[in-house]
């Protein structure tokens, strides 16, 4: 069970970027990265094409490593490890370690 996922909240704990909050944009566990919408913003320079006659530069978000966030808490909104509980009907859900919150709902 992946510990961030998509439309999760984060905080970002290292880098540039830091004490940054966003939203999960995509989460590419292969490569240990994610899109957090507003972090790691570079301006990607764009050919001319049919598509985009015009061409220029576009700012846009690049990945980030994984390690280099932590889920917001639902309670307070501070960074909070992960951990994994299982229900007594044998469902696996996120525990925010901090508060003790289910944030699968």
């Amino acid at each position: 069970m992946q510990r961030v996922k998509k439309d999760d909240n984060v905080v970002v704990v290292a880098g540039k970027d830091k004490g940054t909050r966003g939203k999960v944009l995509r989460v590419m566990p292969s490569d240990d990265k994610i899109l957090v919408e507003g972090v790691n913003v570079i301006t990607k320079h764009i050919k001319p094409s049919q598509r985009n006659p015009q061409g220029g530069r576009v700012k846009r978000e690049a990945p980030i490593h994984i390690s280099n966030v932590m889920l917001a808490d639902p309670k307070d909104g501070k960074p909070t490890r992960v951990k994994i509980k299982t229900l007594e009907s044998g469902e696996r859900v996120r525990v925010a370690a901090r508060s003790g919150e289910q944030i699968d709902t």
